[in-house]
């Protein structure tokens, strides 16, 4: 900035304007330098540094639903694509017509940080291309973000918490079906967290993925537990059920994303679902601070 006010000093004293574009992109680039180390400031959890879980669960409306859940997943994978984010995919359930369920790990600085905020209900508006008659459906599937805990974060789980059950592994059929208990659900009793795996051939690998995942949603679970007397995070909380939804997609009569909570919208539905979540992402950072901020003071 130094360097620019004196550029920018000389120019004027000199009346030199063949300087003006040097200087505007100097401070264009000085500027997205500036916002990008701001936003990093905005991300000072303990774990906000780390990898992700992302999990997306369709909600009630059978084909419909399931097929918004793979459109929201897809979105996902182009935003962390985007970002060079490695991605590699945990648990998957399909179903017909898109996705039951699927769980993938998302690895790289900051993913925690970035997409903590998109744990909740998605809502979809759309002329259903499923659906004869041409009408418009509701759709709803729900986001749960939790991050990937590293050695330096201990999570107790005792034995006696939690129930192992194996089971073989579904799929599409064929090659891809495996003729073996090698499927794995850990259920821990205290909270009534369920997670599973069944991506991989290998019981032990399954077991080592369901272990990492069932740690990070119970780091999340406690930290939740921890900070309950803040009404921000019981809200959040409790905002994780059908029809109360973070965000909406309205794809017809007109085409819109908005934000419920910071009001953020855009009508380019399709960069979005291109994975451009980014000012949805930055805002909601912002929004969470500003919160935070006042309840601390």
């Amino acid at each position: 900035m130094e360097d620019l006010e004196t550029l920018y000093e000389l120019a004027t004293e000199e009346k030199d304007e063949s300087q003006t574009p040097e200087l505007e992109t100097t401070l264009k680039d000085l500027s997205g330098r500036y916002e990008k180390q701001n936003l990093l400031e905005l991300m000072s959890g303990e774990v906000d540094k780390n990898g992700c879980f992302l999990s997306v669960h369709s909600g009630a409306g059978g084909t419909e639903a399931c097929d918004w859940t793979q459109m929201l997943y897809r979105m996902y994978l182009r935003w962390a694509e985007r970002r060079g984010f490695s991605i590699e995919e945990q648990d998957r359930l399909d179903a017909e017509g898109g996705l039951k369920s699927v769980t993938v790990k998302i690895e790289g600085n900051y993913v925690y940080g970035y997409l903590k905020g998109e744990s909740g209900v998605h809502r979809l508006v759309r002329i259903s291309p499923f659906d004869s008659n041409a009408r418009r459906h509701t759709s709803f599937a729900s986001v749960y973000v939790f991050p990937v805990i590293d050695d330096s974060i201990e999570v107790d789980i005792r034995p006696e918490d939690l129930r192992v059950d194996t089971y073989r592994s579904g799929g599409a059929g064929g090659q891809h079906v495996n003729k073996t208990d090698s499927a794995v659900r850990f259920t821990h009793l205290p909270t009534g967290i369920v997670v599973a795996c069944q991506n991989e051939r290998s019981q032990i690998k399954n077991r080592a993925i369901a272990m990492s995942i069932l740690k990070a949603r119970l780091y999340e679970f406690y930290r939740l537990e921890k900070e309950k007397e803040n009404e921000k995070f019981a809200q959040e909380k409790k905002d994780i059920s059908w029809g109360m939804q973070i965000r909406s997609y309205v794809f017809q009569p007109y085409t819109m994303v908005k934000d419920s909570r910071t009001k953020t919208e855009t009508g380019n539905i399709q960069a979005v679902m291109d994975g451009d979540i980014d000012p949805f992402i930055e805002e909601y950072l912002r929004f969470s601070w500003k919160n935070n901020s006042v309840k601390r003071s």
